[in-house]
């Protein structure tokens, strides 16, 4: 996992054409930085599955549900750019 995570950020870090809209942003009097999150998850096969590539295992199991733990608190700007791009937030979650 910790090699995938080392090429993915390599790729983005040699990619010309993010180099090239990070400088035009920079040009422009801004300075930037530029977070991204990945989920990557992991199934670990059965052993009568290892190594034979045959059957899927997401058909041969339930399927799978996730909940939110936590509440998410926004600043003012996270409220802003919501509305830019015209996404609506619940009042409660200020």
């Amino acid at each position: 996992m910790h090699e995938l995570g080392i090429a993915i950020n390599e790729t983005l870090s040699d990619s010309d054409r993010i180099a090239e809209a990070i400088g035009e942003i920079k040009r422009a009097g801004y300075d930037v930085f530029l977070v991204l999150e990945a989920t990557i998850g992991f199934n670990k096969r059965d052993g009568e599955e290892q190594g034979d590539g045959s059957g899927d295992q997401e058909d041969s199991e339930a399927p799978r549900t996730f909940e939110a733990t936590g509440k998410i608190k926004f600043t003012t700007q996270d409220h802003k750019f919501l509305r830019a791009l015209k996404i609506a937030v619940d009042e409660e979650a200020r």
